[in-house]
């Protein structure tokens, strides 16, 4: 099974998780750069930050001995962090987003629908459960996908193309940074951070994603923050 991706546009982003019932106090909006002037105009609170990064050889082989290193070494990691697979193609813009939602629940106050159904009975299901979970009883969620993935400002690409570019996302739990990929068959603990330094904090990893592929220009990140009253 594969998806038409979904653009890295926060409009289309912010019209999808509305229509999974996600209060209007709450919206995505892009983050235009590093600098910390920058990173001051972003809204706050703010509950996470999305990055869509090229998947070139050199973050796929970064991916691999990053993995490997931390089944070697171990990490610590909150149980309160949801974490979810990714098994189904070009879903990782979606999976990006039920992540930055699902981790802030004492924030987001879900209304009922499709997405709090489908994490209330995700909550105590294990990574794998939860992509297969998403896949076999979700399709509320998918079918959202499939149409909002047709209104960005780019054609959409046809189902089965490949995709270059991957969605991850940052958030807080419990005093610390995640990296969240429904790729990774576990969170990236990425140390100490706090709600107010979360913005900050992991533009300095997306900062390191940049630096590692200085060659790549399609890097571009967006954050779920509070809406403009």
């Amino acid at each position: 099974m594969a998806l038409v991706p979904l653009e890295s546009n926060p409009d289309v982003m912010t019209k999808f998780i509305h229509q999974l019932g996600v209060p209007s106090k709450w919206t995505l909006v892009d983050v235009y750069g590093l600098d910390p002037d920058v990173l001051a105009i972003v809204p706050k609170p703010t509950l996470a930050l999305i990055l869509l990064y090229p998947h070139s050889k050199k973050a796929q082989d970064y991916t691999s001995e990053l993995v490997e290193k931390i089944k070697k070494d171990g990490q610590k990691i909150s149980p309160n962090v949801f974490h979810m697979e990714q098994t189904v193609s070009n879903a990782c813009g979606t999976i990006a987003l039920i992540h930055a939602i699902a981790n802030n629940l004492d924030q987001i106050k879900l209304e009922d629908g499709s997405l709090k159904e489908f994490l209330d009975k995700a909550k105590d299901l294990t990574f794998e459960e939860r992509g297969k979970l998403l896949v076999d009883t979700a399709s509320d969620i998918i079918d959202a996908h499939e149409q909002l993935a047709q209104e960005g400002q780019t054609p959409a690409p046809q189902e089965n193309a490949p995709v270059y570019y991957h969605f991850v996302a940052f958030i807080e739990k419990d005093g610390m940074l995640y990296e969240l990929d429904g790729r990774k068959p576990f969170p990236i603990n990425n140390g100490p951070t706090t709600k107010d330094k979360l913005l900050e904090n992991a533009a300095k990893i997306c900062s390191e994603y940049m630096a590692r592929d200085p060659e790549e220009l399609g890097f571009t990140m967006i954050a779920l923050a509070a809406a403009n009253e």
